[in-house]
């Protein structure tokens, strides 16, 4: 199992060392096969220049907890902290390839295809049932379980998503060739 220390890094370190991990919810998910990487210093970041806010206290640490807000209102996001404490890092899990609990992530998103569950970062709280309730909340302990990456993945670059800031920043990382990415991303698009 994956424990805090291994976030007590760069964001920039963490996020392609986390292509590859099995993330789980109360026994629900799968292997992360693309995110996203935001530091302080980042415009399209919540905690840019130091921002504390209700909202995103907890991007501020400690590392290895979850940090979850609404997305437009509408969708909720799970970041995992990164970094040291007081400085705002975190990595956002855009997609996963489900591999456990699957029937149940059918049924929560109403959808068969397996492609389509956890495809985009409101779709993968959707299905593992990731709320605001879970903002805060050691990455270690249930109901969230961490299990390392049985092989390190080839991992590409790009461009992040639905931003307008830093918009020319590579930091969207995913797993080469993966089906399961929440938009298609190629090998040196960065």
């Amino acid at each position: 199992m994956i424990r805090t220390d291994f976030f007590a890094r760069s964001v920039h370190e963490v996020a392609p060392d986390l292509i590859g991990v099995t993330l789980l919810c109360s026994g629900v998910g799968g292997r992360i096969v693309e995110v996203e990487a935001y530091d302080h210093e980042d415009p399209a970041s919540h905690g840019y220049r130091g921002r504390r806010t209700a909202r995103n206290e907890s991007m501020f640490g400690p590392p290895g907890h979850a940090y979850v807000y609404r997305s437009y209102g509408i969708h909720w996001c799970l970041n995992l902290v990164c970094g040291e404490e007081g400085v705002p890092e975190a990595v956002l899990i855009r997609a996963l390839e489900p591999t456990k609990g699957v029937a149940k992530q059918r049924t929560r998103r109403g959808v068969e295809d397996l492609r389509a569950l956890c495809s985009g970062p409101g779709k993968l709280c959707q299905t593992l049932a990731i709320t605001r309730e879970h903002d805060g909340l050691p990455l270690d302990r249930p109901p969230f379980r961490l299990e390392p990456r049985v092989s390190v993945p080839e991992v590409v670059t790009g461009p992040r998503v639905g931003i307008t800031q830093a918009t020319e920043l590579s930091w969207r990382y995913a797993e080469e060739g993966s089906r399961f990415l929440s938009r298609g991303l190629r090998a040196g698009e960065a």
